[in-house]
């Protein structure tokens, strides 16, 4: 008699299946039963996964054989050179392997998807089943919408956090993280972190907001946070703080832009001991203090960055750092060191002169012609002392002092950071941080990721995850484009379209054969640092 049995292991929490044969035992005359490992039980499915027979899973052969051709299970012939591609990529970067430690049963459907949404430009996921029919892909199969639907629903935050924290762990710790967010707009209003908000595009429909860290050196992201769409930007980096401290990363260097500035989150910054490069206001008070001293003489020869085109200066100064200790009930005062970089534009500055006295003109046309805009009235009030007589009519005066005021700081813009360096390496690190703009219009335009469709929050969490893989590799494939000048050849998608038409052919018992290389072909493989697969 054959039954199949149930055990758990007590010290690993893992249920093992194993095939229970009874015979006769002659010599003590006895009912005897023979047991024989089968597989892990999956707790959520009941199903039944093979392993090798000592308790652990199957070896992955894709994962732990050499890259080459290795033996089919099917005949047939499918388009292999981009998707060959992505495999080195996800193997280099450990992509596959991260994916395969956080999510075993379904690695494989995350990684094909990923992969569709990398080499199709804009196509929605429904027209999988077609490029999957017609590729190889690490999957093999199909994967319909429903399919899709149950896949995102499987994406667990756990499961991604732990991913969050091995793809971090391969990043340089010396590297700054760029940190940002966008706005997403949903037509689903039941999501509970769809809101109306401040969108960034205007876009007239409820959002929710996602915030990305990229490292500025990898140029790769490795972590993103789903927000509600109604929270202001500089409301969010405790949050970021805090999940940085929960997956492991506590000595971070963050570089944000000025919408993260206010004086909660620089004080947040050096309780947790942070490292940061942010941009200020050269509005406030504090800015323009610090900047006094030199204001006259700012423009000298010898503070002239040729490389950037700009005049700039870097000043030491004291931040009066607080900090409110609940268990004694006070709030600790401190001073603590701050750079302060302050750089002028010359060219900006007169932009911004000519733009600050054309928008005088139309006020005071406003003002003597009586059409006057109720939203301009602070405005009014500020530069224009207002005279109306009967003969005369409405006449103004520009306040000289105010304009003078205002036009003092045009062309200025300032950085600030807690880490010693000059005024243009601070620079240089804060441009680089529009990698995490690119990253935005990747996930909005070429991942069609712009408007969200989904109408649940675990299909929403799934989604995003996998379109957040993707994003990895597509970050990491433009970075090589750029590093070695194939853009000048190629666009991206015309990259991946010259390597996607190679093909492989498939046979049962025999290793599977890659079609004729092209030179060309061989050349885009070699500038995105992967080894050509072997042809015939």
């Amino acid at each position: 008699m054959v039954a199949i049995i149930h055990q758990k292991d007590k010290r690993s929490g893992i249920t093992y299946a194993y095939k229970s044969v009874s015979y006769w035992d002659k010599e003590k005359q006895q009912s005897r039963s023979k047991r024989t490992l089968i597989g892990r039980v999956n707790d959520k499915t009941g199903e039944i996964l093979p392993t090798d027979g000592r308790g652990r899973k199957e070896k992955d052969e894709s994962l732990s054989a050499k890259r080459g051709p290795v033996p089919a299970e099917k005949t047939a012939r499918s388009f292999y050179g981009a998707t060959y591609l992505l495999d080195a990529i996800g193997e280099k970067l450990g992509i596959t392997q991260d994916l395969k430690n956080c999510f075993p049963e379904t690695y494989r459907q995350i990684l094909s998807t990923a992969y569709y949404l990398v080499l199709e430009d804009h196509n929605p996921l429904y027209r999988f089943e077609k490029w999957g029919s017609l590729h190889k892909h690490p999957y093999g199969k199909t994967i319909t919408s429903q399919r899709s639907s149950e896949l995102f629903g499987s994406v667990t935050e756990e499961d991604k956090q732990q991913f969050f924290r091995l793809q971090g762990k391969r990043r340089s710790e010396n590297e700054y993280w760029a940190y940002d967010i966008t706005s997403i707009s949903s037509y689903s209003e039941c999501l509970r972190q769809v809101q109306y908000g401040k969108n960034k595009e205007d876009d007239r429909l409820p959002q929710l907001n996602l915030a990305l860290v990229f490292g500025e050196t990898s140029n790769l992201p490795f972590y993103y946070r789903k927000l509600a769409g109604n929270i202001p930007d500089a409301k969010t980096l405790k949050h970021l703080l805090a999940d940085l401290d929960t997956l492991g990363f506590s000595k971070v260097k963050l570089v944000m832009d000025r919408g993260f500035y206010s004086e909660d989150n620089i004080n947040a910054l050096f309780k947790d001991h942070v490292k940061f490069l942010i941009a200020g206001k050269i509005s406030l008070s504090f800015m323009k203090s610090n900047l006094e001293g030199s204001y006259d003489n700012f423009r000298s020869f010898e503070h002239y960055n040729e490389t950037y085109e700009l005049y700039c200066r870097t000043v030491e100064t004291q931040w009066q750092y607080t900090q409110y200790r609940p268990y004694k009930k006070e709030t600790l005062k401190e001073s603590r060191r701050i750079y302060v970089h302050y750089y002028y534009n010359i060219d900006k500055a007169a932009e911004e002169e000519k733009a600050f006295d054309r928008n005088l003109m139309n006020l005071r046309r406003e003002l003597e012609s009586g059409k006057r805009i109720s939203e301009h009235e602070n405005q009014y009030k500020k530069y224009f002392d207002v005279n109306t007589t009967p003969k005369r009519g409405t006449k103004t005066t520009v306040k000289k002092e105010m304009v003078l005021q205002a036009k003092r700081y045009f062309g200025f813009f300032v950085l600030l950071t807690n880490e010693t360096m000059s005024a243009a390496t601070a620079l240089e690190i804060y441009r680089n941080k529009d990698l995490v703009e690119k990253a935005f219009g990747n996930l909005k335009e070429r991942l069609n990721l712009r408007r969200t469709l989904v109408s649940s929050e675990q299909s929403l969490d799934g989604k995003l995850f996998i379109e957040f893989v993707a994003l990895i590799y597509l970050s990491y494939l433009k970075k090589q484009m750029q590093d070695t000048d194939l853009f000048k050849s190629y666009t991206l998608q015309g990259a991946l379209d010259k390597l996607d038409v190679i093909e492989c052919f498939e046979v049962p018992g025999q290793k599977l054969r890659v079609g004729k290389l092209l030179e060309k072909q061989r050349v885009i493989y070699k500038c995105l640092g992967v080894d050509p697969p072997a042809s015939l």
